[in-house]
């Protein structure tokens, strides 16, 4: 296994080349749909009430109004990050099921074969998406969180958003490799220690997803490339030698 994050920076791109194939096209267009619908939402929610919030946060009228410029792009980095996360748990629990079929026809095209429609397994795997994602959930927050208290404390909230990034990067992995680790059986606490063994490319995974994600345009691509990126990882990372395929 290969613990470089500029290697899994590569993955990304190599699944973001991998969806453009003919075969694959017509297993993105619905995760595609969600992520532009599901993006387009919390942008406009996000910059609807971002000044607000920092006129809550940091009134004109307050005796650290002076400061107000010097946090403004910490705010903003932050609120993008926390977007981002949002948008991404909100896009995989509703395309949970597709995501799981793309990473299924994807690891077809690397054994050789040619995908093949199987419309009927998104309708068996909803419910056990669903509940992976509402996992995946549960462990974001109780991470999240206590990081997000960094932002409040005085000096260390300079280095809070950068602690996020790493962390969302981070999780961003666990979040793409669940889809073709689960297609072979793999719980969550196993997804977790493989990826933990090559945490600097897991790292370099989640942080070409994270940044793939700040793109506009390309940001509505980001998901189905993430799950091809993150079968590729799976297919020659872990699966050679595996003993539960």
């Amino acid at each position: 296994m290969t613990n470089n994050p500029l290697v899994g920076a590569q993955y990304l791109l190599r699944g973001f080349q991998l969806i453009l194939k003919p075969g694959l096209r017509r297993f993105v267009l619905i995760p595609i749909l969600i992520n532009t619908i599901v993006f387009s939402l919390l942008a406009w929610l996000g910059v609807s009430q971002f000044e607000a919030f920092m006129d809550y946060l940091l009134p004109e009228d307050s005796w650290f109004a002076f400061i107000r410029w010097l946090l403004w792009p910490l705010f903003v980095m932050a609120l993008v990050l926390v977007i981002i996360y949002t948008f991404t748990t909100l896009a995989n629990l509703i395309a949970g099921p597709f995501n799981g079929l793309l990473a299924e026809q994807v690891e077809r095209v690397l054994s050789g074969q040619e995908p093949e429609q199987n419309a009927g397994d998104i309708w068996k795997d909803i419910l056990p998406s669903l509940l992976s994602e509402l996992r995946k959930l549960g462990y974001f927050l109780l991470r999240a969180v206590p990081l997000l208290v960094l932002f409040i404390i005085p000096v260390v909230n300079v280095a809070a958003p950068f602690i996020w990034l790493a962390f969302n990067a981070w999780f961003l992995a666990l979040e793409y490799a669940d889809y073709p680790m689960a297609n072979h059986g793999l719980k969550f606490p196993e997804q977790h220690a493989r990826l933990k063994a090559v945490r600097l490319t897991s790292l370099g995974f989640g942080g070409g997803a994270t940044v793939l994600t700040m793109i506009p345009v390309v940001n509505f691509v980001a998901m189905p490339a993430a799950v091809a990126g993150a079968t590729v990882l799976w297919h020659e990372q872990f699966k050679k030698g595996d003993t539960a395929n």
